[in-house]
């Protein structure tokens, strides 16, 4: 009996005194960053969570897969410098009226500041339609509101 009262005071202790990375980045004003190198190292460090951040950006390519567009600052989406930004599909005719241009051909070679967070994810490489157990990551900020991006220059 004694036994079970200290291991009960002790895991009692022990959650009382713990704290979830998300419930703290809540309440913390976004960071903001400049360097996409610093973005991916942010994102890698707080892997599996997210970073809140305003993150400034060159974008220098573009891509689509599916209804999805993608914003790249490298021209190779692979490279491990690159941080991508994932427009989900229902921000792009809003983003298509408010520039007047579709999100592809508008922001290549423009910089922008996009506020939202940014995450380490996992690519699986797949073949004849299976996933194999090859992948890389990439550090996606994914917009789902057209207001989360700002044109810098």
């Amino acid at each position: 009996m004694k036994n079970l009262l200290i291991t009960l005071a002790l895991l009692t202790t022990g959650c009382a005194s713990t704290s979830s990375v998300s419930s703290l980045q809540h309440t913390e004003s976004p960071v903001k960053y400049t360097n996409t190198m610093a973005i991916i190292e942010a994102a890698a460090e707080h892997a599996p969570y997210a970073v809140s951040g305003v993150y400034t950006l060159k974008i220098v390519a573009t891509g689509k897969q599916g209804e999805f567009v993608y914003l790249n600052t490298e021209d190779d989406y692979r490279d491990p410098r690159a941080v991508t930004v994932a427009l989900h599909p229902k921000v792009l005719s809003r983003l298509k009226s408010k520039f007047e241009e579709s999100p592809q051909a508008f922001f290549v070679n423009k910089s922008i500041e996009v506020t939202g967070k940014a995450k380490r994810t996992k690519i699986r490489f797949f073949a004849n339609g299976k996933p194999t157990d090859k992948y890389y990551y990439q550090t996606h900020i994914r917009v789902m509101d057209a207001s989360q991006i700002k044109i810098v220059g």
